[in-house]
């Protein structure tokens, strides 16, 4: 019953709706604090993709050129350079692009 306080009507007075109440708030809260660990990582690529498109490259060529420069920056930190710092950020993406090999043409299909 303590932790049903300050629920809406009978789910605060009665005992079983309140402790029904009590434990779908507990799985609700489990779930959600799953949730948010994918809701800040989306967010963050979002951001992240929006400052490479400002500047001509896409975010997974991106995010190879830096793995190849080993430059080891989480998403976190990159989300918050391209949103803050965006001088720093014009840097990683040429240091990005300078350890990317250069762009081969695909090659024509023989039927085409």
């Amino acid at each position: 019953m303590k932790l049903a306080k300050g629920y809406f009507l009978t789910k605060s007075k009665l005992n079983r709706s309140a402790q029904e109440a009590v434990e779908k708030a507990l799985k609700y809260g489990f779930v959600g604090r799953r949730r948010k660990k994918r809701d800040f990582r989306s967010l963050w690529i979002v951001r992240i993709n929006a400052a490479c498109k400002e500047n001509g490259i896409s975010y997974s060529r991106f995010m190879d050129g830096l793995k190849k420069a080993s430059i080891d920056l989480n998403r976190k930190v990159l989300s918050d350079i391209a949103t803050l710092d965006l001088p720093a950020f014009k840097a990683l993406i040429e240091k990005a692009k300078a350890a990317l090999p250069a762009s081969t043409p695909m090659p024509k299909s023989a039927g085409a």
